[in-house]
């Protein structure tokens, strides 16, 4: 079990390879939701495959480049990212956003762990005929969470040990899938689509880079155990070959499965079309593989928010602020599968304002590690007027101010179920470029700004 908690790792148990990244960062979209997406894309964005393909390769090439560039702030401070945030807001200036982000981990963790429990229903109904109740659903859920929560309390070592193998397993079956997907599709249908709106193209381009920005401020957390001497250029480039490898098959197969069944993509299990467009020894596996995956997917990010609990003042060791994130994704959980008519409309809402949430804080650290930001350990970890960290009262006001004033217009152009913005109508509403708004405002303020006078040491970046 790792034991450590927010305190930066010394460069003698620095052993990490940058080559680990790469099945970390294919673990952490190995998501049936993918597919999900994809199916949402031709049903509600009305794409046809080849604008699926762009929406595919661009949005994780985006939403990685970015968490690969911010990985790089843990090789060089070796502690987790919302620790490492601290240098940039301040210590009580961290707070607000190490908050938004904690509440939007639960959304993450909720959503995946509700997916995780279907695909479980759905192998019993395959094998068994099991119908299900609202008590087997309740117990499918507690089972995923414990799971995830037993991994992620062990630590970096067990991740370490699951990633890699789960990507094997889980990229062969979806290779069984691909195959079949091959052979039986009426690639005419498929091909004839006619093009849909550039509006929605774009659109969709943000709803799937939300799911890879949500890892941005976790980034550090997978890469702090390396040594400094690490290539930045290769941690970029793992982390999007990791997530291209996986999202593109995924949201292309999600988006072909949907031409011959649309009304499955509007189900309330969000993976319904599975088992009812493959055959019964595809589907099992390929499911089984997934729930593995998305236990993976869940552990990571409990692991990422038990760092961030213990940043908001929560004193406990770190396997017990993970608890705490477990326990709130089951109670979140059982509600959604309770009461949610429709899991995609959910899930989309989610994710459009899950990326102007995360938007805001990856504008700001992004320009302050740029600059060349390096990072003391002693003043991390001194929440007290004595740290250099402290700025004015524990508030580096530059930072806050830029990202409360990128958080505010991002939101102001943000359409989302529950929520629309005043200017959720205009080009860059209907769009979808509400997150993208918000890191330029973000990035433009912070950069404008005077550069804090306090706390801040810099060397050259390279890359």
């Amino acid at each position: 079990m790792e034991n450590r908690g927010l305190d930066p790792v010394p460069d003698s148990e620095r052993s990490g390879r940058v080559r680990s990244l790469f099945p970390t960062w294919v673990a952490a979209n190995m998501t049936v939701l993918l597919l999900t997406v994809g199916a949402g894309l031709t049903v509600f964005n009305g794409l046809n495959l080849w604008q699926v393909l762009a929406v595919a390769v661009t949005a994780p090439a985006l939403s990685f480049g970015l968490v690969g560039l911010v990985s790089v702030a843990g090789k060089r401070g070796g502690a987790p990212g919302m620790a490492l945030s601290r240098a940039v807001f301040g210590q009580r200036g961290n707070l607000l956003p190490g908050a938004l982000l904690w509440v939007a981990r639960w959304g993450w963790e909720t959503l995946n762990a509700v997916t995780g429990s279907y695909a479980l229903l759905a192998v019993l109904d395959l094998l068994f005929d099991v119908r299900t109740t609202s008590t087997l659903m309740l117990v499918t859920l507690t089972v995923f969470v414990a799971c995830s929560f037993l991994v992620s309390g062990l630590g970096i070592r067990a991740l370490a040990v699951c990633c890699p193998l789960s990507a094997y397993l889980f990229g062969g079956a979806g290779f069984l899938v691909l195959v079949h997907l091959i052979g039986s599709t009426p690639w005419r249908t498929v091909l004839d689509r006619p093009a849909g709106p550039v509006a929605m193209l774009v659109a969709g381009i943000g709803t799937v880079a939300a799911g890879g920005l949500s890892w941005v401020p976790s980034a550090p957390d997978f890469a702090r155990y390396l040594p400094r001497s690490a290539s930045a250029r290769a941690m970029v480039a793992a982390a999007m070959g990791g997530a291209l490898v996986t999202v593109v098959p995924m949201v292309l197969m999600g988006a072909v499965m949907a031409v011959g069944a649309p009304e499955l993509a509007v189900a309330k299990d969000p993976v319904a079309f599975i088992g009812a467009l493959l055959p019964v020894w595809i589907s099992v596996p390929y499911l089984l593989f997934a729930v593995v995956g998305m236990v993976l997917i869940n552990a990571m990010s409990m692991y990422s928010a038990g760092f961030t609990a213990q940043t908001l003042g929560f004193a406990i060791p770190r396997a017990w602020a993970v608890g705490v994130n477990a326990t709130i994704s089951l109670l979140l959980g059982g509600l959604l599968m309770m009461v949610a008519t429709s899991f995609i409309d959910t899930f989309v809402s989610f994710l459009t304002l899950l990326g102007v949430t995360v938007s805001a804080w990856i504008g700001v650290f992004g320009v302050d590690l740029l600059r060349g930001r390096t990072y003391d350990a002693a003043a991390l970890l001194d929440t007290t007027p004595r740290s250099a960290y402290w700025y004015t009262s524990g508030y580096c006001w530059q930072a806050v101010t830029a990202w409360a004033s990128a958080l505010v217009v991002g939101l102001l152009f943000t359409g989302a179920g529950w929520f629309t913005g005043p200017l959720a109508d205009t080009w860059i509403g209907r769009d979808g470029l509400g997150w993208a708004a918000t890191i330029v405002v973000a990035a433009g303020v912070y950069a404008l700004l005077p550069r804090p006078s306090e706390g801040r040491t810099t060397e050259p970046a390279v890359f």
